[in-house]
C-alpha cells in the first residue's frame, strides 16, 4: 500500500494580511490532510532563509506548490530569494543535485488583469504559459514535473462567488491529486 501524497504549499505574498485572493486560496487548502502551507514571509529570517531547514522540508513532500501574486511578469522577490538560496547546485540540480527528481511543481498565481490581457495582442502581449517559461525551466532543471498552473485572473475585480469557485477548484486540485503535467 502506498503512502498518501504530501503537498508543501510555499505561500509567497509580501503582505498576506492585505491580500484578499491569496489569503482565501491559502485558507481553502490549509486544513487538507497531507497539505502544509508555509508562509515564506514568516519563515524568512533577517538575513534570509534557513537553507538546511528549507531543503529538509522539501524532501518530505511529493508536490511543491508555489502560490503567489504575479508581480511584474514574475514571482515576488521573497519567492525569488527563496529559490536563489534553497534550490542550490548539488541539491536541486547539477552534480548530485537530484533531491527533487520525480516531484511535482504546481504553480498557483493571481493576476491583477483579466484573462484577455494575457493573450497575443492583449495588453500584456503574451500568454501566461509564455510568461511562466522560467518556472517551467526551473522545474525541468530540478527534475520535477510541472503541473498545469492554476491562474486566478482579475484579482482586483473578482466577486466573492467567483473567488469561492477558484478556492474550491484549488482545494479539489490538492485534495484529489489531480495535478496534470503540462504538454
Amino acid at each position: 500500500m502506498s503512502s498518501p501524497s504530501r503537498t508543501l504549499v510555499l505561500l509567497a505574498h509580501p503582505d498576506l494580511a492585505d491580500s484578499r485572493v491569496n489569503r482565501v486560496l491559502a485558507d481553502a487548502v490549509g486544513d487538507l490532510e497531507g497539505v502544509t502551507v508555509r508562509d515564506l514571509s514568516v519563515a524568512r529570517f533577517r538575513d534570509g532563509f534557513d537553507v538546511a531547514l528549507e531543503q529538509h522540508l522539501l524532501l518530505g513532500y511529493d508536490t511543491v506548490v508555489l502560490q503567489f501574486p504575479w508581480y511584474w511578469y514574475s514571482v515576488p522577490g521573497i519567492l525569488k530569494e527563496w529559490m536563489d538560496q534553497v534550490l542550490t547546485h548539488g541539491f536541486a540540480y547539477g552534480s548530485g543535485g537530484d533531491a527533487l527528481h520525480g516531484k511535482t511543481l504546481q504553480v498557483v498565481t493571481s493576476t491583477g488583469g483579466p484573462d484577455a490581457s494575457y493573450q497575443p495582442g492583449g495588453y500584456n502581449r503574451f500568454t501566461m504559459v509564455e510568461l511562466m517559461r522560467p518556472l517551467d525551466a526551473t522545474a525541468h532543471l530540478c527534475g520535477m514535473t510541472l503541473a498545469e498552473p492554476l491562474v486566478v485572473h482579475g484579482a482586483r475585480t473578482l466577486d466573492d462567488a467567483t473567488l469561492a469557485s477558484y478556492a474550491e477548484r484549488y482545494r479539489s486540485l490538492l485534495a484529489g491529486d489531480e495535478l496534470r503535467a503540462t504538454a
